[in-house]
């Protein structure tokens, strides 16, 4: 067990672009995984319509976007909290539960640890080991639930957080073992919030919609990753009706601007474009992991997700392989401060056939030297 810290994020194109001295459209980034095909065309269109409800404030409810995730995910509107990226919605999390101490399984997104922290609560976390290819370690983690107190004044944690496929790592979790869980999680008192943001690259693998048809579970949605919309700033939490109630209690007014909520209604109903993006994900995900293979002195971990985590050869840090990409316009996510990693790992993002090619002909390049 260890207290997480902060770390980065990657994807801030703005910032590498006019350190460069250069356009972001030169700049080719490996280091937000967002879906290399871009977003729905029905979901582009969506959004410019919306323009003639600029000059109205946006739907404060989010109203017809709930009812199209309620038909989806075969819940109630009211299940259903719409925010400004799910980065919004962990941020309010802590506060809206009443939480005091979070378990979180690792290394994944700092932002979890910096909720808590920001709300004066306690972060403990549950590592992957990097032996067992950082896959989630559920079985120490149904061991430590089963050994702590039910929750009352001083318990040892009263929450618990995993995301599934996880980030950085890309691992993720079979929907059967995450239930389990659940399952013991309400036996405890403990509430469980399962961030799913990747998990429309494996559909089968997500708890929804039975695990919050009752209990204390809470699951996180994106439309940044698998729906490409990442400058709209939408996401969505499913949870029981009474939890959501109290999350949009803490939202601020008009969260959500009116093109994003076009444009994610759109996202939704275009299962072309949905089948189109696992089809692709799918094949170019193996043809890179082949690659990436093949890199003298690296270890890339199994994914399911849309991104891989690198490990750089002995003696190779990752500050330095990530500096000299980005002086190429190739940027790349150098995760050495995520808790749990070490200084030699990177994630990279799955994009084109012929922008991953370029990524593995520069690093190919780059490792025949010293990168310490």
């Amino acid at each position: 067990m260890a207290l997480l810290a902060q770390s980065g994020h990657g994807g801030n194109v703005h910032g590498a672009a006019r350190q460069l001295g250069t356009s972001i459209s030169r700049l080719v980034d490996f280091s937000a995984s967002i879906n290399p095909l871009g977003p729905s065309p029905r979901s582009l269109k969506a959004m410019v319509r919306a323009a003639a409800f600029v000059p109205h404030y946006p739907d404060p409810e989010c109203a017809a976007l709930r009812e199209a995730l309620a038909a989806r995910w075969r819940v109630e509107p009211e299940q259903i909290v719409v925010g400004n990226g799910s980065t919004e919605l962990i941020h309010l999390l802590p506060s809206a539960l009443s939480l005091r101490h979070l378990l979180v399984v690792g290394p994944t997104f700092s932002e979890y640890a910096k909720a808590m922290r920001d709300a004066g609560g306690k972060v403990t976390m549950l590592m992957a080991e990097r032996s067992d290819g950082y896959a989630p370690p559920l079985r120490r983690l149904l061991s430590f639930m089963a050994s702590t107190p039910k929750v009352r004044r001083g318990s040892t944690c009263d929450a618990v957080l995993l995301c599934n496929p996880n980030s950085p790592t890309g691992r993720s979790c079979a929907a059967d073992d995450v239930l389990q869980v659940v399952r013991l999680a309400q036996r405890r008192g403990l509430r469980v919030i399962v961030d799913e943001t990747f998990a429309d690259y494996c559909p089968e693998r997500s708890i929804l919609p039975s695990a919050i048809r009752s209990g204390g579970t809470i699951v996180l949605r994106s439309f940044t990753k698998f729906y490409g919309l990442p400058g709209l700033r939408i996401g969505y939490a499913l949870a029981p009706a009474q939890t959501a109630a109290r999350l949009r209690e803490r939202q601020p007014p008009w969260s959500v601007n009116a093109p994003a909520q076009a444009a994610a209604r759109a996202a939704l109903e275009d299962q072309r474009h949905v089948a189109r993006s696992r089809a692709f994900m799918a094949r170019e995900r193996a043809r890179l992991g082949r690659l990436l293979a093949t890199l003298p002195g690296c270890t890339c971990f199994p994914s399911e997700a849309n991104f891989f985590l690198l490990e750089l050869p002995a003696g190779c840090r990752a500050s330095v392989v990530t500096e000299g990409l980005r002086r190429k316009g190739l940027l790349i996510r150098d995760c050495s401060a995520v808790p749990g990693l070490n200084d030699r790992t990177v994630r990279l993002a799955v994009r084109r056939r012929a922008e991953n090619e370029r990524l593995i002909l520069a690093m190919q390049r780059m490792l025949r030297t010293p990168c310490a």
